[in-house]
């Protein structure tokens, strides 16, 4: 049920427009749960959540989740260090240029310090002994003057190839081939400077992939779209409805003037608050404006691409069979070598073997699905580990 009482119809999934649509805000039962999810204790402190049984149990009941388990369990998922980890955007986002013209894409960052990754001992023993030492690692070396930096490139996809691509393009649980879409460099990060005020300028920060500039847009990515109303109200509940008049999080481009806009008031509003200017749109008053008069990239209004989803029913789509093993195997036996392999099916299965045995057989079930060999490998392990017990 929701919280007021009504029954769920559909606990799994979300209501969107056609197959591969975005959400709706009529979904009331999907914005009453995020909302009060976003409220929630975090972390989690109740005992028995940290169990094996729980964790794996999820795990299993959702197949999709396979693909960036299997991420999580390899070498890349304990990097040594921040400095000498990827990053990745994961959505599909939308980019539109000066003329109007949109694609998708996917954002990458690669480390220019290099990958380093600890083996699952190593992982231990630094959790053990430094459990601080990727903070102090990242904070030393920008001290230093030994700044990191990351290449920044997109991954794009057009329209059409989006129409014919084998995968549903907005999964969050797939990726774009490189060899089919490559990555094309467009700029660098540079990480050059340490905060000088921990709370002020770490724990108040904000980051929501709602805050997007002119150019950038979201697609119809089911885990996006939820993101969008999310964040932003996690946010509103943690610091307050004014969260971006907290400087660590105020717009550069109206620092030191004002966000002309027609929000007024709440808890912790700072700013002169537009002073006597009116709050309602549209106003006879110089208030500000909307479309190309403020916004050049408004222009892209008039090549806005129509999706085929659009024509097809509201309701509430199950997407959780769609294909979740396929890139899995591919990651298994093209992506990593035989050592890596054979650390990954360790991993989780020194995990899993918490985990009671009808739990253990339907999760290992996921993993055969990708790969026999895969499964095959994690079994062993639990098993070995079962003889000794």
């Amino acid at each position: 049920m929701t919280g007021t009482g009504a029954p769920i119809e559909d606990k799994l999934n979300v209501m969107t427009v056609g197959e591969r649509g975005p959400l709706l805000m009529q979904d009331f039962t999907f914005t009453d749960e995020m909302a009060h999810f976003n409220r929630e204790r975090i972390p989690e402190r109740v005992v028995h959540a940290k169990g094996g049984d729980m964790f794996w149990d999820f795990i299993s009941l959702r197949p999709e989740t396979t693909h960036q388990v299997s991420f999580l369990f390899s070498d890349r998922g304990t990097p040594n260090g921040w400095r000498h980890m990827n990053g990745y955007g994961s959505h599909t986002f939308k980019m539109v240029n000066a003329d109007g013209h949109p694609v998708y894409c996917k954002f990458h960052l690669k480390t220019d310090q290099g990958i380093k990754n600890f083996m699952a001992d190593e992982a231990d023993e630094m959790a053990a002994k430094d459990p601080d030492h990727s903070i102090r690692d990242l904070y030393n070396s920008i001290a230093d003057n030994k700044f990191p930096t990351w290449s920044m490139y997109i991954q794009v996809m057009t329209y059409d190839q989006a129409s014919k691509f084998q995968w549903n393009p907005f999964d969050l649980t797939k990726i774009w081939p490189q060899a089919d879409y490559p990555l094309i460099p467009v700029g660098r990060m540079v990480l050059d400077e340490n905060a000088s005020n921990y709370f002020a300028e770490i724990e108040q920060i904000a980051f929501s992939p709602s805050h997007l500039v002119p150019g950038i847009e979201a697609s119809p990515d089911k885990m996006l779209q939820g993101r969008l109303f999310s964040y932003p109200d996690t946010h509103r509940h943690r610091l307050g409805s004014n969260y971006l008049q907290i400087p660590v999080n105020c717009p550069y481009n109206v620092r030191g003037g004002k966000v002309n806009n027609y929000q007024r008031d709440g808890p912790q509003c700072v700013t002169d608050n537009s002073k006597g200017a009116p709050n309602y749109y549209p106003n006879s008053f110089n208030g500000p404006i909307d479309g190309a008069r403020s916004c050049p990239a408004a222009k892209r209004q008039t090549a806005l691409h129509v999706d085929r989803t659009l024509a097809v029913d509201v309701k509430k789509y199950n997407s959780a069979d769609d294909d979740n093993f396929t890139q899995v195997g591919t990651f298994w036996r093209k992506v990593l070598n035989e050592a890596e392999r054979k650390r990954l099916a360790e991993n989780i299965g020194n995990h899993m073997k918490a985990a009671q045995p009808f739990i253990q057989k339907r999760a290992v079930a996921n993993f055969a699905a990708a790969d026999p060999e895969y499964g095959a490998m994690i079994q062993a392990v639990i098993d070995k580990a079962s003889a000794k017990m």
